[in-house]
């Protein structure tokens, strides 16, 4: 036995490793990662240049005990070891070749992880031992065990009952975007062992609250196993967001109430049952165009150390540095047929066995690359495509990359739907400094410039004012500009294209007039998004008035700049009555969320048209009005009688119709309202204009006066 140890290492560093030839059974190479069975466990992982591989077992004090596989099949190493129990922590070593400029980095005193376990226990700790090489980019002789977390062997006979996939149709979608630990951390009516916990997010307390607000679908930043960056530890913060990811088919560990050796698969299996009793569908942001490896100088975690070559994409000839498009210091060969098959299996992984009912893909473009191109017709999107699993789930495309060339909203091919940054930047616009209102209409009416061309639906557009990556609402309407002293990198990171507006005063005020006008531009700008052709997406706590202090790149920021506040003394109420009436509106009305794009014709001879846009005076737009730079008030008249989507039986559906105004002027504004066989009496039904309240009757003909930067939604 050689025991290696140093009493500068905290305890939980200690270890020892047992180097002894022990019974290996002949294995299966089809199944990857560690399979447990009550007879024995198979393990088996990819590294087909390695010339040895041994499976490394650690018990309860840290010793390792190694096992040579034997069998070496299509690039497979595989071996069964008896005995062993589920929750056992294991890694991998490989022995071969030492060219790194060739992509060849094996060093057997790197302890890996296993790319395909099922669950992960601890987090590396930050030094050289993680590095595969020296200073001069010899191999490195120090071991990294002392440092490295360990795979778990995991066995769940999880009972779902009569869970079964909803399946819910996109325009019936509303999207709440959230962090798990975030969410729930601050939150006073969950109990605190639960709090920042997959269990606290399943909990009563946040699905009545998602339900009363209006939400169909949680899409839960990343929770595949993410480590933080070496640059970030060192400057002693965390990457809070997880974009960072090393572990495709396991749960992150540190958002586990209930422990890290298995326990995180149940926890999280549980929370998506809570949601989906809830009639809540459950979306992941997913992280494989890179990996928490970094760039070429970076730890070695796992893939590094098997297949380096075959893995991460080259600028051109093996023998060249990483090519990078993702900012990330690597990008994932997804052409690569062992890198595609980990993407897939750990997609049918999630679906199969965690019941979850969608994807967000970071960075897609990245991944819809054959060799340098952008190829929509790539291997990555058409296996995803045809795969009998995979093609009847939620696919959303985050439509560019850190290149470029890679910026292709409006491109990616059906299933995939698309989040649509030129509705957030256009809606921006209007609402904090009015622009020509073309733009506006269209993304009103689900950005049919975009998707109608090649037959997609308004749905193919997943519309957003905020997300995870920039300000919240509140500090859209309270900063000028970005303060991100907070993240250690002198104010340089985050975007710089914020289109924001402080209304007077950077930062909180206790103005009452600014204060009461940033609420109502906030109110403006989630109505908006709710009342909008396509699939809205709310950034967790926005409808409350969540504020970063103007941190528009909050990645590190593992702490109340991130969570949500749940105190009521600075939470804007109002906001979030209004946001909930809207997406009720929504909900209860086809007119607004139609599967077809609106035409501007009528839908049956001799009736109204599906779409009419008003002008101020109370007659349709007309050609030169969508030129006039002054005019910064718009009407949507959407009919609901009849409206062109059949019934389930395909009869003729009927709803109401609504008049939208958006009024982003800084006066007050006059409008008349249509007055024609279509539109008659009617009522307001939602609005930020005090001298409209909701409930006010109208008719034909009427002369409204809406107050600066007003909504007033009537219904016909």
């Amino acid at each position: 036995m050689c025991r290696v140890s140093s009493e500068s290492w905290p305890e939980s560093w200690r270890w020892r490793t047992r180097d002894e030839k022990l019974e290996v059974w002949p294995g299966r190479h089809q199944d990857l990662g560690a399979t447990w069975a009550p007879e024995a466990t198979n393990f088996a992982v990819h590294a087909p240049e390695a010339t040895a591989v041994w499976v490394c077992l650690f018990d309860e004090e840290g010793v390792e005990t190694r096992h040579q596989l034997t069998e070496h099949t299509l690039g497979v190493w595989n071996g069964q070891l008896p005995g062993v129990q589920v929750g056992q922590r294991y890694g991998f070593r490989a022995d071969g070749p030492w060219d790194p400029r060739h992509g060849r980095r094996f060093n057997p005193q790197k302890l890996l992880l296993d790319p395909y376990a099922l669950a992960i226990d601890g987090e590396p700790v930050p030094g050289p031992s993680l590095l595969d090489h020296v200073a001069d980019g010899r191999r490195s002789k120090s071991d990294s065990a002392a440092a490295m977390p360990r795979s778990v062997v995991v066995h769940d006979e999880f009972d779902w009952g009569d869970d079964i996939p909803m399946r819910r149709r996109w325009r019936d979608t509303v999207i709440y975007e959230l962090h798990v630990k975030g969410f729930t951390q601050l939150h006073n009516e969950i109990p605190e062992h639960l709090r920042g916990t997959y269990a606290g997010l399943g909990t009563p307390t946040v699905t009545n609250y998602l339900n009363d607000l209006g939400v169909t679908a949680v899409e839960l930043m990343p929770v595949q196993q993410f480590f933080t960056e070496p640059a970030v530890a060192a400057r002693g913060m965390k990457n809070y967001w997880g974009y960072n990811t090393i572990g495709f088919f396991a749960p992150h560990a540190a958002y586990s109430s209930s422990g890290t050796r298995g326990q995180q698969v149940r926890e999280f299996k549980e929370m998506v049952r809570s949601f989906h009793r809830a009639g809540i569908e459950v979306y992941l942001d997913v992280v494989y165009n890179h990996t928490a490896e970094g760039e070429s100088s970076g730890p070695t975690y796992a893939f590094r150390g098997l297949d380096d070559l075959g893995f991460y994409k080259r600028s051109g000839a093996p023998g060249s540095a990483y090519w990078d498009v993702t900012g990330c210091g690597n990008t994932v060969d997804s052409s690569n047929i062992h890198a595609l098959r980990l993407i897939l299996d750990s997609l049918r992984y999630w679906v199969t066995e965690m019941h979850v009912d969608g994807f967000r893909f970071d960075l897609a473009s990245a991944l819809a690359r054959t060799g340098h191109e952008i190829d929509l017709r790539s291997a990555f999107l058409t296996t995803i495509g045809q795969d009998p699993v995979l093609r009847y789930v939620k696919l959303i495309a985050e439509p560019w990359d850190a290149s470029m060339d890679g910026y292709r909203v409006g491109s990616f091919p059906p299933p995939w739907v698309e989040w649509n940054d030129t509705y957030r930047d256009t809606m921006r616009d209007f609402w904090i400094r009015p622009g020509q209102i073309s733009a506006v209409a269209s993304r009103l009416a689900g950005s049919s410039d975009l998707y109608a061309d090649d037959g997609r639906s308004p749905y193919s557009s997943v519309n957003f004012v905020t997300a995870h990556d920039g300000f919240t609402v509140r500090d859209l309407v309270s900063y000028d500009r970005k303060h991100n002293e907070a993240n250690g990198e002198h104010d340089r990171d985050g975007s710089d294209n914020n289109r924001s507006w402080n209304h007077g005063v950077e930062g909180e005020t206790d103005d009452p007039e600014i204060v009461a006008l940033r609420r109502r531009q906030a109110a403006n700008l989630m109505i908006t998004l709710a009342l909008s052709s396509g699939c809205p997406m709310i950034t967790a706590g926005d409808e409350r008035g969540r504020t970063q202090g103007g941190n528009n790149n909050a990645y590190v920021q593992d702490n109340e700049v991130s969570w949500v506040d749940w105190r009521p003394d600075d939470a804007w109420l109002d906001v979030y009555e209004l946001t909930k009436t809207a997406l009720r509106l929504r909900r209860d009305h086809h007119t607004l969320r139609q599967r077809h794009h609106l035409a501007g014709t009528p839908t049956l001879e001799g009736g109204p048209k599906d779409l009419a846009w008003i002008h101020p005076s109370g007659r349709e737009m007309e050609a030169h009005d969508w030129y006039d730079e002054g005019l910064h008030v718009i009407g949507m008249f959407v009919s609901g009688d009849p409206l062109r989507s059949p019934g389930p039986h395909g009869e003729q559906q009927r709803d109401s119709s609504f008049l939208i105004w958006l009024n982003a002027d800084d006066d007050e504004v006059e409008v008349t309202l249509p007055k024609n066989e279509y539109v008659q009496s009617g009522e307001v039904v939602l609005s930020t204009c005090a001298d409209h309240p909701i409930g006010t009757p109208v008719d034909a003909g009427d002369v409204l006066t809406f107050g600066p930067r007003t909504v007033v939604v009537l219904r016909h």
